[in-house]
């Protein structure tokens, strides 16, 4: 048996002991599907190149089966209003078949602010929930088990006080940290170059992150404390290259700050996941994926020399593209949403999000989400594609596209390394420059009808009939006034100032700041008091607008 025939027969050794959803896949001709399809004679280059599902270089796929064994993760983001607002739309889509939560969060909150602050003012509960404090989040995730259960939550310059108080919940209820998974954004640096919501300047914003690395390797092992976020990237303006590049060029500022706060790069590695947007272009996108997981392999392996497979693999939310939503003929977004997410499912994603028709217009209506969540089941059950692992491989464009895609990457992988790395990369402003331009380009492009938006610069429709929109109520952002108000009164008004110093010092002593934390939540203190100590102690960062 020569050494490519013993690698495959070990592989489908390793198949048949794992789960498959069914025993026989069939079309409805009758035609079996096999597992994984093969050139008729792969060679050493093959294997190099692609390999095996759940192989390095994970080309065709981080885990052996795929969706062929389980589907992937299907999350709808929610968030708005109160978090009892919020926890009534959790148990809505957990109803209705979703299989993970998404939390989004009002901008006082992502920006640090309790409702009560002046520059809360006409936010609260806008954009996601309103959340600031251990009562809150207790609302927001009542009645849902948290060791049943994974949460996402879609936060990042205070993402340490939000994971603390999801940490102070699960201790309050009695539920072992070993138990509860999920994950929190907490991609700062993404931040800087893209979505512009911050707290601190970058360097002790990254010290935030690495605390919080450091805690769940110790205590929360189920928890990936960073969401490598390329889809805020893509949504300012970047293309698909300049996605995989800055976000993969983030992941590496994340390992190496893993390993300066003093872990081993297996301890924490295979707890970072990443987050992909995937846009119009759709081979491309799927070229994307399977790019992401040759490249941050390699990376993992033979530049930060990590011993485990584990920490080789790139595992991957995704969602589908916000800003190619138009508020133009508003149904077309059922469609766009559906081929992204197919290009999503065809990459290779272990979860993902669809966005819904209306989210141009405000906050989804629950009408809008359960056709955006019967979209991925539609996927997963009647489209056939997760029969099989890894679908286009083989095909002559998809692999010259995803060989092309990472060499493109790659050069500027190599340009920030040059840099000094990641973060002198954002001081300088060079990946900022560079989605400006390509964001300039795309806008010129759709100007000049050179790329065509339907229902936008071709096939308009003058006569289309007004949607309905979810609105917030005004009295929203009055009632969270009120309770945040009340919660302040009512709390040991004292202990709450020692909890505070003592985060205070622990921030002047360079200590791990996340047991400071969790202890002053439950001790009452709020998101707002504890991001005003971060802007006393660390400054407040005012974007250098390079130009």
């Amino acid at each position: 048996m020569n050494p490519f025939d013993k690698q495959l027969a070990d592989y489908f050794e390793q198949v048949r002991e794992m789960r498959k959803r069914r025993e026989r896949f069939t079309t409805p001709s009758g035609i079996e599907k096999q597992h994984l399809y093969l050139p008729k004679d792969p060679d050493s280059t093959y294997f190099e190149r692609l390999g095996l599902p759940g192989q390095y270089p994970f080309t065709r796929g981080p885990y052996p089966t795929m969706h062929r064994g389980q589907f992937w993760t299907m999350r709808m983001f929610s968030g708005f209003g109160t978090p009892q607002d919020t926890n009534n739309r959790f148990k809505y889509l957990l109803k209705n078949g979703q299989t993970g939560l998404s939390t989004a969060f009002d901008m006082p909150t992502l920006m640090g602010y309790d409702p009560d602050h002046p520059l809360s003012a006409g936010e609260v509960g806008k954009e996601g929930v309103s959340v600031c404090n251990i009562e809150d989040m207790h609302t927001l995730f009542a009645d849902i088990p948290l060791d049943q259960v994974t949460t996402s939550m879609t936060i990042n310059a205070p993402a340490i006080v939000l994971l603390s108080l999801y940490v102070a919940v699960a201790q309050e209820r009695g539920i072992p940290l070993d138990r509860i998974g999920g994950t929190t954004q907490n991609d700062i640096l993404k931040e800087f170059i893209a979505q512009k919501e911050w707290i601190s300047p970058p360097r002790p914003a990254m010290k935030l992150v690495q605390d919080t690395m450091v805690y769940c390797s110790r205590y929360v092992p189920r928890w990936h404390p960073i969401s490598i976020s390329g889809y805020h990237i893509r949504e300012a303006g970047a293309t698909a290259v300049q996605e995989l590049a800055f976000t993969l060029a983030d992941g590496i500022g994340y390992v190496q700050a893993g390993i300066e706060a003093g872990l081993d790069v297996d301890d924490f590695a295979a707890r970072l996941s990443f987050f992909f947007d995937v846009h119009n272009e759709f081979f491309e996108e799927i070229a994307k994926l399977r790019a992401a997981r040759r490249i941050w392999s390699d990376v993992m392996r033979n530049r930060f020399k990590a011993r485990k497979e584990r920490s080789w693999l790139l595992r991957t939310h995704c969602q589908t593209a916000g800003v190619s939503l138009t508020a133009q003929q508003p149904y077309n977004n059922v469609v766009r949403t559906a081929f992204q997410a197919l290009a999503a499912v065809l990459g290779g994603t272990q979860s993902l999000h669809t966005n819904s028709l209306d989210e141009t217009y405000c906050l989804p209506t629950e009408e809008a989400v359960k056709i955006a969540l019967r979209t991925q089941q539609l996927i997963a059950h009647e489209s056939g594609v997760a029969d099989v692992v890894d679908p286009l491989a083989g095909s002559y464009f998809v692999e010259a596209l995803t060989d092309e895609v990472e060499e493109k990457a790659r050069d500027y992988i190599r340009k920030i390394d040059d840099m000094g790395g990641i973060l002198e990369a954002i001081e300088r402003g060079y990946p900022q420059m560079e989605i400006a331009e390509s964001a300039y380009r795309f806008q010129r492009e759709v100007e000049s009808e050179d790329r065509i938006v339907v229902g936008i610069n071709r096939f308009h429709d003058e006569d289309e009939a007004p949607i309905r929109m979810l609105r917030i109520d005004p009295v929203v952002e009055a009632g969270q006034k009120e309770r945040v108000e009340q919660f302040k009164k009512k709390r040991d008004k004292d202990r709450s100032l020692r909890a505070l110093e003592t985060i205070r010092k622990a921030a002047r002593g360079g200590e791990n700041l996340m047991p400071p934390i969790i202890e002053a939540l439950k001790d009452r203190v709020t998101l707002g008091e504890i991001s005003d100590l971060f802007r006393e102690e660390f400054g407040v960062y005012t974007d250098p607008a390079f130009c």
